[in-house]
């Protein structure tokens, strides 16, 4: 075991995967001599030459399109895209042919493609450096989703990512990069795609999130038991395939109380899912509305007045205080 950051335990995982399997494939900007703009590509280059982590133009749009041609040629590319806000740019590649090659082809195409991207805001960046997109991509039959919270779970769902025969939008959350360490298995695991993690047991409220809002819905949670509340954390882990296990229905059916936490704008998002899978599983172990706790409808504003938009502990609790006493 070694104590590593979130960045350090992606590199790790990135150097596993390489080194057990030749046909992954590293490619994007300045991700080779560079090691990343954020240095989560750090060495590989260096171990596993040119021909297999490949600097690119700045061009997201070639960057998914030759990686589509890789996978239908039998190899694994790990394409990096630099920022979330620059996936869009490949849109059409990713909607139209990652996600339907396979139903296409009836399966004679795979399309084992790991796009790797930070996400999230809270390090004062620029416009489209820190949009939160699962829901953008959930939306899309074919392609799941992964927002890791922690460096345990980053190395052991980029590994299943990598070794899955879909494509997968790997969402990093930038903030928790080098802000958060924990212990990391030096030898090869995995954390399956679609499970759920219960992170804290307990009885009174359950308390959803995952990827970038983890660290403060733990905040919060620990906040809440001055006060008498109990609260069960849940990290969903994948947003696409969503808590196949049902561990938030299960837990609902305990506590009978839902407060959800995103990131991204409230509408329309990720948190209005979870609530409608409840509301269908287990509306009768409601005891209280279910809440969102999320960020605004509006673009992510410049510098500190991410601030305003990014949920913090006092509106996770106030949320989680309203639903226990009502």
């Amino acid at each position: 075991m070694t104590l590593m950051t979130t960045i350090q335990a992606i590199n790790a995982g990135l150097h596993q995967e390489m080194g057990r399997d030749g046909t992954v494939i590293a490619l994007g900007e300045d991700i080779g001599h560079e090691g990343g703009v954020f240095r989560a590509t750090d060495g590989l280059q260096a171990k596993f030459g040119k021909e297999r982590v490949i600097d690119t133009p700045l061009a997201e749009e070639n960057i998914i399109a030759t990686s589509i041609g890789m996978a239908a040629a039998g190899l694994r590319p790990v394409p990096e895209i630099q920022f979330s806000g620059f996936v869009g740019v490949a849109h059409n590649h990713i909607v139209n042919h990652c996600a339907r090659l396979y139903y296409r082809s009836r399966g004679k195409t795979k399309m084992p493609i790991t796009i790797r991207t930070p996400s999230g805001g809270g390090i004062r960046a620029l416009e489209h450096h820190c949009e939160c997109i699962e829901a953008t991509y959930a939306h899309v039959p074919g392609l799941k989703v992964v927002c890791p919270s922690n460096p345990y779970d980053a190395k052991g769902l980029l590994a299943s990512a990598i070794r899955g025969d879909c494509t997968t939008l790997f969402e990093e959350p930038t903030r928790l990069y080098r802000s958060i360490k924990a212990e990391v298995p030096d030898e090869e695991y995995t954390v399956p795609i679609g499970v759920a993690n219960v992170v804290q047991q307990g009885d009174k409220v359950t308390l959803v999130s995952w990827g970038p809002q983890m660290k403060q819905t733990l905040d919060a949670a620990e906040k809440a038991k001055e006060h008498g509340i109990l609260c069960e954390v849940i990290d969903l882990r994948t947003i696409s395939p969503l808590d196949e296990t049902d561990e938030v229905v299960k837990s609902v059916r305990k506590t009978g109380r839902l407060v959800v936490v995103q990131e991204a704008p409230k509408s329309f998002g990720v948190a209005a899912e979870v609530i409608a899978r409840v509301n269908e599983r287990a509306f009768d172990s409601l005891q209280a509305a279910p809440m969102r706790v999320c960020g605004w409808d509006t673009q992510l504003p410049l510098g500190t007045n991410e601030d305003f938009f990014i949920p913090d502990i006092k509106r996770i609790l106030t949320a989680v205080q309203k639903s226990a006493g009502y």
